[in-house]
């Protein structure tokens, strides 16, 4: 059981570091401030015990099996990568026309709910995280062990697991945000991260 457990954490660490759409909103939000950054890792890890269960319910199977469903969520998960990231560029359009580094406006200033309400619809808005979902967990359920429960512990445990391993992301850039918060550099960050974002979004809706 402990050698399952260490080899589920192992694996978490993997998926968590492997970079991703919001993995990039998570970074653009931190860039605002802590508060935004840790509310849009719960609404991800929200997002991902979600997943989970609806795994451990064999519900995914659905998804996998209609291609309608499936192509309906892909076009609507790109429609979200897209319109987030055309929300950075206009961000960082607007810090360059006289937005001052370190003065909270309205842009900066993010809403905790809208901050949560990100980071759960990038995820959910993924066909991927839930297929994925359903291939991940039924790897670590120990033989002879109740499927739906474990299942539903692990999708518990992988999701408090990646809060930790992302509020690392979140402190890191709060530990660097007098360099953030020139303007020059939030300028460029915003442009990336959105560029980054809609790239993925395209992507998503060319799939086939």
């Amino acid at each position: 059981m402990l050698s399952t457990l260490i080899a589920f954490l192992g694996a978490c660490t993997l998926i968590a570091a492997s970079p991703g759409p919001s993995t990039v909103l998570i970074i653009r939000q931190s860039l605002q401030s802590k508060r935004a950054g840790f509310l849009t890792v719960l609404g991800n890890e929200t997002g991902v015990f979600i997943w989970g269960v609806v795994a451990a319910f064999g519900l995914t199977a659905l998804l996998e099996a209609s291609r309608l469903a499936y192509d309906t969520m892909r076009i609507v998960g790109a429609v979200v990568l897209v319109w987030f990231g055309i929300q950075a560029i206009r961000s960082a359009r607007r810090h360059g026309k006289g937005g001052e580094a370190g003065v909270p406006t309205r842009e900066v200033v993010t809403s905790s709910w809208r901050s949560y309400r990100g980071g759960l619809l990038m995820n959910m808005a993924n066909p991927k995280a839930a297929i994925f979902a359903m291939s991940f967990l039924p790897q670590f359920v120990p033989d002879g062990a109740p499927e739906l429960p474990t299942m539903v512990g692990l999708a518990a445990l992988w999701a408090v697991y990646e809060i930790g391993y992302y509020s690392v992301y979140v402190w890191c850039v709060g530990r660097m945000k007098k360099l953030f918060d020139r303007a020059v550099v939030r300028r460029r960050m915003e442009q990336i991260s959105g560029g980054v974002l809609v790239a993925l979004g395209v992507r998503m809706a060319l799939e086939s």
